[in-house]
Order: C-alpha cells, then structure tokens, then sequence
C-alpha cells in the first residue's frame, strides 16, 4: 500500500490508454427502478501526464455505445439522447488530483456531454500494476440532463446514470 505522492512519484512521467486492457461503462435504472439498462462504450482513447500533479484526457467514441439491444442503442445514438452525429465524443479532461485514503485518489476533471461541460469529481481507485502499467478505477453517479441527455421516452428513463471505468495506461 502507497499513498498517493508515492505513486505519483513511482508513475512520474507520460501514459497512453491500453483500450484492450480497459472498460467504459454505464448503468441506468427506469424512471420506475423496475428494471437497470446496463452498455459499455468500447471505443475510446487517452493519454495523462503525471508531474507534480496528474492531468490526462479520455476520448470516448459516444457511437461505440452498446447495450446488447440493437433498436434502444440506435435510439440511445439519436438526438433524443447522446446526439452522435452532432456530439461524436464524450470527453474527461483530469486537471489534477487529490489524495484519499491509501491507494485512492480524487481526480478533478471536467465532463464534456453533447457540448455541455461540467465539473465532476471523480473517487479513484490506484494500482500500480507493474513497472509499465496503471490502473485507475472509478465511478460516479451524473444526472444526464445537467448535460442535456434528456430523452425519456414516456417517462422510463430515470434521471441518474451510474458510470465507471476500469482504465489501463502504460508507460509512452
């Protein structure tokens, strides 16, 4: 177990995302909590820098969305919802770090949703996997209109979306 300077120290340098070695995902539950719509996204990128202080930026590909039912990832795709023809990418930019309990983190980072940025705090999870490879795990609960994800057909979806990532980087 480290504390967050030790790591910062052990990882000092530039990091590529490993997208084979990483997961995006999301849950949302129904406006009637009867049911949770689980997907992934699976395809992003990224890269961070580690200083004296943490910044990095993942790209995700809001089109690479999938649920495991065709039609609702079509809908989900629309401008009812993520507006990927107009809104291709969903990006978090990280503009420094916190330490929290042995091996935790708190990233700064803006979310950048359908053109709308906000700020979000993200509780992070730090392993050093090995000389070449971190991994940070997190996840967060966002309120999908704050960035104008507002589709709801007939009043189903819920209002809050569950999202985590499980991200590999390896030394550039």
């Amino acid at each position: 177990m480290t504390n967050l300077q030790d790591t910062i120290t052990a990882t000092t340098g530039t990091w590529r995302l490993a997208p084979d070695r990483s997961k995006v995902a999301f849950q949302a539950k129904t406006a009637w909590g009867l049911a949770t719509v689980t997907g992934a996204f699976t395809e992003f990128s990224g890269d961070g820098q580690v200083t004296g202080d943490v910044t990095g930026r993942v790209v995700i590909r809001a089109a690479s969305l999938q649920t495991g039912i065709g039609k609702r990832d079509k809908h989900l795709r629309s401008a009812d919802f993520f507006d990927v023809e107009t809104h291709p990418d969903i990006v978090v930019e990280v503009t420094g770090a916190e330490p929290g309990t042995t091996d935790t983190a708190i990233l700064h980072s803006t979310f950048t949703v359908r053109g709308t940025s906000r700020p979000v705090e993200l509780p992070v999870d730090v392993r050093i996997l090995d000389g070449t490879a971190v991994q940070v795990s997190g996840h967060c609960t966002v309120d999908r209109a704050e960035f104008g994800v507002t589709g709801n057909l007939l009043g189903m979806v819920g209002q809050k979306a569950a999202l985590s990532a499980t991200l590999v980087f390896v030394r550039a």
